[in-house]
């Protein structure tokens, strides 16, 4: 059997495995255990925090004829339907490729037609904001009049892009980022699942490279699975980050502490060596240096941060080595220049002129 991806092999198929998301899948298995169906749904939020899982998964529900707590049983002669190739009650539309005003009067044309095993028919639009102008009409009038057997599910990492007519007409649920702890357990439970060796420290690493994305996370984790040959450790997994990244941020910020603007620039052009793009260096700078801001204004600094004991060590040391004030302006520079570091044509240039300014700041405590 061909290797699957753990992202794709661990993918919820019920509201219980869902991770992160307890307010939505509440909520949708509510509306499935006493029949309240809306006719059109909206699922926002960052990408690989559950949206196409939960629709698909309350896709399956509706219709199920022994739905267990809200979720699909798998059992019954509709779900074993709706998983088979040849279901046409549940039709998934990338919006991103399939965004003109045709796709959408096609839709509108096949709502007419009952579902063939269930009692909805799904359709579930994702990136739903690439369509346009004149898609979002053309649906607009299909979500104002649905028929009672169709079922909405729109899905968007950019809400904002909607219009205000497509907002009024659905049933809103924001998904969050998913907390580090609750990515780290998910993960401990995915790993000793899949008789892995690890250590605790490199759990929490991987949790925290995923920056609240379960997908994410489960990618990072695959690459790392396959460097490490089944031993997963906290040097093999910051390793495959590439450029040990904390010690690295770590390094330059003593650096401009000392205000040595010569070994600053040699350790940017080591990072722009090794293939690092500046504008996600800049990007990691700024959040280093949000990391330092927390802990010196946070009573629960290290459960916010969740690092590294030894890389927590030295933000502490750091912390303690500057004023709120520079931090604050730090991350304003970085933050700053990160769009800019995108489109520049001499990127490192830029993100060492930000450094200099940086040192050239007030803050820095005198010893």
């Amino acid at each position: 059997m061909a290797y699957q991806a753990l992202y794709r092999k661990y993918r919820p198929k019920t509201f219980d495995e869902v991770v992160g998301q307890e307010h939505i899948t509440r909520t949708l298995s509510n509306q499935v255990k006493e029949g309240k169906i809306s006719h059109a749904y909206l699922f926002c939020g960052s990408r690989g925090t559950g949206k196409t899982s939960t629709a698909k998964i309350f896709a399956k529900a509706i219709n199920c004829t022994q739905s267990r707590d809200g979720s699909p049983c798998y059992s019954c002669e509709v779900c074993k339907a709706l998983d088979s190739p040849g279901n046409i009650d549940i039709v998934e539309i990338d919006a991103a490729s399939n965004n003109r005003v045709d796709e959408v009067r096609e839709i509108r044309e096949n709502v007419k037609f009952m579902p063939v095993s269930g009692k909805y028919k799904v359709y579930i639009i994702d990136e739903v904001h690439m369509l346009t102008d004149s898609a979002f009409n053309a649906l607009l009038k299909t979500l104002e009049e649905p028929p009672a057997h169709v079922v909405f599910i729109l899905a968007t990492t950019e809400v904002h892009k909607l219009p205000a007519t497509i907002l009024s007409r659905c049933l809103r649920f924001d998904f969050g980022l998913v907390p580090v702890d609750v990515l780290t357990a998910h993960l401990k439970k995915i790993f000793d699942n899949e008789n892995l060796k690890y250590e605790e420290e490199a759990l929490k690493a991987i949790a925290v490279a995923g920056e609240g994305s379960v997908r994410d996370m489960l990618s990072i984790a695959d690459c790392i699975v396959a460097y490490s040959g089944g031993e997963i450790t906290l040097e093999k997994v910051l390793d495959i980050l590439g450029l040990n990244k904390s010690q690295t941020l770590i390094e330059l910020t003593d650096y401009m502490f000392k205000k040595d603007i010569g070994e600053s620039l040699e350790l940017i052009n080591k990072v722009s060596e090794s293939g690092k793009n500046m504008a996600v260096f800049a990007k990691d700078m700024s959040v280093h240096f949000r990391g330092l801001l927390v802990i010196k204004t946070c009573k629960n600094s290290e459960k916010m941060l969740m690092l590294p004991k030894d890389i927590y060590e030295s933000y502490v040391r750091q912390a303690s080595e500057v004023e709120t004030n520079w931090l604050i302006e730090n991350m304003k520079i970085f933050g700053s220049i990160e769009a800019e570091l995108r489109y520049s044509l001499s990127p490192k240039t830029l993100l060492e002129t930000a450094v200099i300014t940086s040192i050239g700041g007030e803050g820095l405590k005198k010893n």
